[in-house]
């Protein structure tokens, strides 16, 4: 008899690449599968862009630490995701629903737990995000990227799982990757990456020291939604992109080194990759200070090197990448040392453990 999975996540890609990570096994296995996100985050172009699962939207609300007058309007929007969700879970009969985060996945917990459908819930930061939060005492299982997460959450419900990482980024050709990026191979290339929606802090400082970097390297910039720099259009050495997709493993092949924000499903990535990076973390003011801690935890295994965004200048720009030329070996070598393994089958099997019971 076939099973059914509600799959939840949105906000950001990296509430949603982890889903996809998962799909290609439980697809094999037989599981059908629906996913249910916002009806304008980012998840439903990537869900209806990568695969053809069949995608219900909600209604959502963020949920804030700080004052807006929006706090007095977005509970309303979540009691009715809330309602929302649970008429898709009567119709849709699934036997467990999976969960990213993401402020979307709260009316979708509370509506499956209120159903008595199991519940197992992904945390891919060091800390718990407030959605996850406040999604955990309804859920079956948690499973966490890292062992002090553990800490964090009721006794007998976690498990330490690493992140899914998905198997296709591991097909990438190099050759692939310099032929669509223009390059003939000659330099180390550069890979640059802010994140699904951008980095406009990381853009600014690497347009600011490009020509510098060019003599020593060749650069792919992948700059985010609406980033691109026309002045720097066809220039030699330099490749730059919005969003990238289907290519992704292509251009992971041919990076040598690469920076990155520090998003816990990104740095899970570049380790599975032994892909040394400089990780330029969120700061405190425009986040809840996760990536501060993921990047630190990747410092402290020797992983990769770590730049906050605060003190950036040109002149520590240019040291921090060349430090990380440097040293590319040593970090390559620590990570495929590191023992920690693709998180992929582990949630897998978490969520058979659900199911049996």
């Amino acid at each position: 008899m076939s099973k059914k999975i509600i799959m939840t996540g949105g906000g950001t890609a990296g509430h949603v690449t982890p889903n996809l990570a998962l799909l290609p096994t439980l697809e094999k296995d037989g599981f059908s599968i629906v996913y249910i996100g916002s009806k304008k985050g980012i998840e439903r172009e990537i869900i209806q862009e990568q695969t053809d699962l069949p995608y219900y939207a909600v209604s959502s609300g963020k949920l804030r630490r700080y004052f807006s007058f929006k706090n007095f309007v977005d509970p309303f929007k979540i009691l009715r995701g809330y309602f929302q969700a649970k008429k898709i879970i009567r119709r849709e009969q699934p036997d467990l629903v999976f969960s990213k985060g993401g402020y979307v996945t709260v009316p979708v917990v509370f509506a499956a737990n209120k159903l008595q459908v199991p519940v197992v819930l992904h945390e891919s930061d060091y800390t718990p995000g407030l959605a996850n939060r406040l999604c955990m005492p309804k859920a079956d299982k948690v499973c966490v990227s890292f062992e002090a997460t553990a800490k964090h959450i009721e006794k007998g419900k976690c498990v330490v799982t690493g992140s899914p990482v998905r198997e296709e980024l591991f097909s990438g050709s190099r050759e692939g990757g310099l032929r669509r990026a223009g390059f003939s191979g000659e330099k180390p290339v550069l890979l640059i990456m802010g994140g699904s929606l951008g980095a406009q802090a990381v853009n600014e400082a690497v347009d600011a020291v490009l020509d510098s970097l060019l003599e020593t390297f060749d650069i792919i910039h992948i700059r985010g939604r609406e980033k691109l720099n026309p002045q720097l259009e066809g220039k030699k050495g330099y490749a730059q992109y919005e969003y990238v997709s289907e290519e992704l493993p292509d251009i992971f092949a041919a990076a040598d080194l690469m920076i990155s924000r520090a998003g816990a499903n990104a740095i899970f990535e570049i380790l599975a990759l032994c892909l040394p990076a400089l990780l330029i973390p969120l700061p405190r003011e425009a986040s809840r200070g996760d990536q501060i801690l993921n990047a630190e935890f990747f410092r402290s295994k020797g992983f990769s090197h770590v730049l906050q965004q605060s003190d950036i200048t040109p002149k520590t720009m240019l040291d921090a990448i060349h430090a990380l030329h440097a040293d590319a070996d040593v970090l390559r070598d620590a990570m495929k040392n590191s023992g920690i393994s693709n998180g992929t089958q582990n949630v897998i099997q978490v969520i058979y453990s659900v199911l049996e019971k």
